[in-house]
């Protein structure tokens, strides 16, 4: 990774966890960071984000609101490239064509629409995420290899009601449709579920489903989880941006496994935690799959081991929940529907 050199980039949804990284890592190689919230004055949303190193001098926070359009244009204007990371994450919703497809739709036009009017941008790096490649229709197994030429079916999605995949589906297609109209140059990071080390003190979906794991869960779901490293997602981010040649989708994957295979995981790292042995049903294990690395490695993408990742996931919620029980509670009080939770990517 080379020196921002003094070079101005935005980062949208600054306070989430691979944004929060990004911003992180971007003031350690020299850039000064435009990032917007959705409240400055928030200390839940900044105060992570003010106490980095470089922050007090690089960091500048805006409010933007994905729905609104223009809202991106005064944060854009004299940057040279933009992250936008900026996506709402949610499972168990009402509305979802308001709670999770408007905003991410409506809110990734909006940002391209701002980096359009914006000559000195040269480049656009997008979080979108693997759940806008995986859902084809294909059958999955063990034998099959999974690359940045498959894209999600809109229409599957709707008809199983899978929203927040649908979500980002559309949102990934539209800015593909709307950079190749207008000239952006846009590149897509699709990561999967995204473990590792929080900065910021809420917690993300990905944090939730280990918290329930490791607090006394009496089962563990009969599902796959496609895993990678917060750090490592971050990193590529910016390898996208600054490398010249990069382009188009890059397919973020340490690794696909069971959540029976996880926990055995877990078990040698914590053997004294109270793991779940069940899996809440009988039906047969669903499979893992391959996930294609080569062009992340073309990248320069690095992988961390998923064994540190977990580890250093649990370490994190250790020290940010303070004792198992208080972290569990902390879950019953969040009226999490477990049966709904999955990762965010």
């Amino acid at each position: 990774m080379s020196s921002g050199g003094g070079k101005v980039v935005c980062v949208t949804g600054a306070s989430g966890l691979i944004a929060s990284w990004l911003v992180k890592l971007l003031l350690q190689n020299d850039y000064t960071v435009k990032a917007t919230v959705r409240d400055p004055n928030d200390p839940k949303r900044t105060q992570h984000l003010l106490s980095l190193d470089g922050a007090k001098e690089r960091l500048h926070l805006f409010k933007a609101d994905l729905l609104e359009e223009g809202s991106f244009n005064s944060v854009v204007d004299g940057c040279d490239g933009v992250f936008h990371t900026a996506s709402p994450v949610a499972m168990d919703v009402i509305n979802p064509q308001a709670e999770l497809i408007d905003p991410a739709l409506k809110g990734i036009i909006n940002v391209l629409r701002s980096c359009a009017k914006v000559p000195s941008v040269k480049r656009v790096v997008v979080t979108s995420s693997m759940t806008s490649v995986v859902f084809t229709g294909k059958p999955l197994t063990s034998e099959v290899l999974i690359n940045e030429s498959w894209f999600s079916d809109p229409v599957l999605c709707n008809e199983s009601k899978l929203w927040y995949v649908l979500s980002k589906t559309l949102a990934e297609e539209a800015a593909w449709k709307f950079s190749k109209e207008n000239g952006i140059d846009m590149v897509t990071i699709n990561p999967g579920g995204v473990i590792g080390p929080l900065l910021q003190p809420t917690l993300n979906l990905s944090a939730e489903l280990f918290l329930n794991l490791i607090n006394g869960a009496q089962t563990f779901p009969n599902r796959s989880y496609r895993l990678v490293d917060v750090r490592d997602v971050a990193n590529a981010h910016i390898q996208a941006y600054e490398i010249p040649e990069a382009s188009g989708r890059y397919c973020l994957v340490e690794r696909d496994l069971h959540c029976s295979e996880t926990l055995k995981i877990l078990r040698k790292l914590y053997p004294d935690l109270p793991l779940p042995e069940k899996c809440a049903d009988d039906k047969p294990y669903a499979p893992s799959f391959l996930v294609s690395q080569e062009k992340a490695n073309s990248l320069g993408a690095h992988f961390t081991p998923l064994e540190v990742s977990l580890k250093d996931t649990v370490e994190s919620l250790r020290r940010r929940t303070l004792s198992v029980s208080d972290s569990w509670n902390l879950l019953l009080a969040m009226q999490i529907n477990h049966k709904l939770m999955v990762f965010s990517c």
